[in-house]
């Protein structure tokens, strides 16, 4: 007999505001402790001097989670002209300076190069692994870390202010793989000068913005109905999926992880392309996320929320 896992079968995602240092891990713990959830697991590392919008899956959601990792994600940032640092946030030593303070028009006039397909270098403090080992602990190491370019999208950059001539603050949409603390270094590469982000708070990701999100205080001392307040159901992100209805044949075959056929104009008459994903329902329960292929749904991700 299969040892039971320690903890409650909890199921949902919990949309958190992660405060100022606070660790992406540390908020993923404190949540899965509150909820004595047996697993738990996050979409889209924030580090320590990042705010905002951290979702946080419990059970059968962690399943669920690259559908928020590859989501375009909104971020408003400040950064600090005059000064570039090791780790390209308020985080490092300052590594070099510069007396040039970009104005408004040529911040603005400079943001369309930074937008679109652009190809972007990592900062050398960050989680990317090198022959193995992550590039932080080699940039913590002394060695000299070279991060390869690499393509990402960035959907939209707007100025949203300059509050006096050594910062200026941004939004920006954009996609997986995006690194904000890049995306300021270049920009101030590109007016001339050096930059740094001071400040950086997520604030929306896959279709959830941080109007959703709860305070970490909501988690101290909160008892059980306070917290089944907190928990949003596991098909909360996946909003951009067509959903099917299973009749019960089909939901015990699906159950099992077996495909099932499925005639095209049974699929609310949408037609769907090969390959394309779509969520399975019994009784409006989600049972699996499937491709269809052929005429047939292949289960790709099968959820066990039964006890």
């Amino acid at each position: 007999m299969a040892r039971r896992k320690k903890g409650n079968r909890v199921h949902g995602w919990v949309f958190l505001d992660k405060p100022l240092g606070m660790g992406s891990t540390q908020a993923v713990s404190m949540v899965r402790r509150a909820f004595n959830a047996q697993k738990a697991g996050h979409a889209g590392t924030l580090d320590p001097l990042a705010t905002g919008l951290l979702a946080i899956a419990l059970g059968e959601a962690t399943k669920t989670v690259p559908y928020m990792t590859d989501a375009q994600k909104t971020y408003t940032f400040t950064v600090r002209w005059g000064e570039a640092t090791e780790t390209c946030d308020a985080e490092g030593e300052v590594c070099a300076t510069s007396p040039r303070r970009p104005i408004r028009r040529e911040i603005t006039d400079v943001l369309p190069d930074l937008t679109g397909q652009i190809e972007q270098a990592p900062p050398a403090y960050s989680a990317i692994k090198i022959d193995g080992q992550r590039a932080y602990d080699l940039a913590r190491a002394g060695e000299q870390v070279e991060m390869a370019k690499r393509p990402v999208q960035v959907e939209s950059l707007k100025l949203t202010g300059c509050p006096d001539e050594d910062h200026a603050g941004f939004e920006v949409c954009c996609g997986k793989g995006t690194y904000v603390r890049s995306l300021a270094r270049d920009m101030a590469v590109a007016l001339g000068t050096q930059g740094h982000v001071t400040a950086l708070r997520r604030i929306a990701t896959g279709g959830v913005s941080i109007d959703q999100c709860v305070a970490a205080g909501a988690f101290d001392d909160a008892d059980a109905d306070d917290l089944s307040g907190l928990l949003h159901p596991l098909e909360a992100v996946l909003g951009h999926l067509p959903v099917i209805e299973l009749e019960e044949v089909a939901a015990s075959k699906v159950a099992h992880g077996n495909p099932v056929q499925v005639a095209k104009h049974t699929i609310a008459g949408d037609q769907f392309c090969n390959g394309a994903e779509l969520l399975l329902t019994r009784s409006g329960t989600p049972m699996a996320i499937a491709r269809y292929m052929d005429g047939a749904l292949q289960p790709v991700r099968v959820f066990q929320l039964d006890d």
